[in-house]
């Protein structure tokens, strides 16, 4: 049967909200993620932009004067030129902005628990209907003055800009902006203070419309590496891991959906040279072998979140109906150092006491761990605390190791472990896992389970 366009909008919309709660609510710490999920339906680009435009106004209407609060703030300026944006300011413009426009000046006054945060535009242009346009060119000239007219009318007593030497996402306001605005303002400018608390909350905190979604995203992507990851992709002794990079690359434009990073695909295999995380770029295509054990780093962008995922596939044999099973110990030994992660996750630990526990427990379990996990949302690589890099496993130095895990942030949970095969002749393999989780204040959620077991091409009834 063939529905008018807008019957059928609305039940795709209920289908998705419908299917997103199911998700998210049967996922747990342990869940196993399915082994060939199906492919969620995707929003067309006008639902995408109402979607987007609707929970952009439900976290400027909560989130900031909370943020504010926090942090003891009256006032947050944000300054952008067109195509030189501050990352905070491209995230609250609207679905049909795809970039500021001339130069775009954001003001937020908290005026009370009574009154509320008042949101205004120092532009040309109003920002849709979220930020009522404060400066009427023709009537006065100079836009900076506006600005210096609004601080010294409203009076507050502290005035936050996005500058940090520590998170690069927090710090978008440009040198010349900031001279700009200083020159402007002149002895208001004692009222500037640097907070990089207010961008970081901004941009990592997440909301419950967008958690009500987040699994259907990352069931998009599982979805698409379970479609790469088998015999409908792969020939082996034909296809090459750079054929698969960019049938990746492809399958994302096809369903019109966005990547942040170029996809990894990578080989592991018997009798190979040692595998470093560091020269896997340097792969430049290997061909998929029976015997082969595959790695990809995958992630998409929709509806302005990101996912990011790692997983493992063996290639069978010629009458081999399973992995090896010193390959199967190894990625279960990840999945050991992912629990010996989520372990920590409280609220108020910092990002290097997590990594130190974490190492600590996997030690003494004899495991061989990396762990280089990070925030996740509005970007891939998120604002929020670091745990570990993957070249450094020690205390993070400056403010990214101190900086204090906060309720409601999603995460790409990162690491791996490294064992010897027995049936490779105890050749040492990486196991390198990562898995989008949510952590609530209480608990961590896989946001559509985790890879518990390898995934057989072909694969086996």
């Amino acid at each position: 049967m063939s529905f008018p366009t807008h019957i059928r909008k609305t039940l795709h919309r209920l289908t998705l909200a419908v299917s997103c709660v199911a998700a998210f609510t049967t996922a747990s710490v342990h869940s196993q993620e399915l082994t060939d999920p199906g492919m969620p339906q995707i929003l067309d680009l006008d639902d995408r932009a109402a979607t987007v435009d609707r929970w952009l106004k439900g976290r400027l209407d909560t989130l900031v004067p909370a943020l504010m609060r926090r942090e003891g703030v009256d006032m947050w300026i944000l300054v952008a030129g067109e195509y030189d944006e501050d990352p905070v300011v491209k995230t609250m413009l609207p679905a049909t902005w795809l970039a500021a426009r001339r130069t775009t000046i954001m003001i937020f006054h908290d005026r009370g628990e009574d009154e509320g945060v008042e949101r205004m535009a120092v532009a040309r242009y109003p920002v849709a209907d979220l930020f009522p346009s404060a400066w009427n060119p023709e009537e006065q000239g100079d836009q900076w003055e506006r600005v210096a007219e609004i601080i010294r009318e409203r009076n507050p007593s502290k005035v936050a800009i996005n500058t940090s030497e520590d998170f690069p996402l927090a710090d978008g306001l440009s040198a010349g902006m900031r001279r700009k605005l200083e020159r402007a303002l002149g002895p208001l400018s004692d009222k500037l203070v640097e907070n990089h608390n207010l961008a970081i909350g901004w941009l990592e905190t997440r909301t419950s419309a967008e958690m009500a979604a987040y699994p259907q995203l990352v069931r998009i992507a599982h979805a698409i590496i379970a479609e790469m990851f088998s015999e409908a992709t792969i020939t082996p002794g034909i296809t090459t891991t750079e054929d698969l990079r960019w049938h990746l690359r492809q399958q994302v434009s096809d369903l019109g959906l966005d990547t942040w990073f170029h996809p990894s695909v990578h080989v592991q295999r018997a009798s190979q040279s040692a595998f470093s995380i560091a020269n896997m770029s340097l792969d430049e295509g290997d061909v998929v072998m029976p015997g082969d054990f595959l790695h990809v780093d995958f992630g998409i962008t929709y509806l302005r979140l990101n996912t990011d995922t790692q997983h493992h596939a063996y290639v069978l044999r010629p009458g081999e109906t399973e992995a090896p099973k010193g390959l199967r110990d190894g990625l279960a030994a990840a999945n050991k150092v992912q629990d010996a992660l989520l372990a920590t996750f409280k609220t108020g630990q910092s990002g290097n006491e997590m990594l130190a526990a974490t190492r600590k427990t996997i030690e003494a379990q004899g495991i061989k761990g990396t762990i280089y996990t990070h925030p996740l949302g509005l970007h891939g690589h998120g604002a929020g605390p670091g745990i570990g890099m993957w070249d450094n496993q020690g205390p993070m130095k400056g403010a990214r190791g101190a900086y204090p895990l906060w309720p409601n942030t999603a995460w790409s949970i990162e690491l791996n472990a490294e064992a010897a095969v027995p049936e490779w002749d105890g050749q040492l393999v990486r196991f390198m896992t990562e898995e989008d989780a949510f952590f609530d204040g209480k608990t961590v959620r896989y946001l559509d389970g985790r890879q518990t077991e390898i995934t057989l091409i072909p694969r086996q009834q």
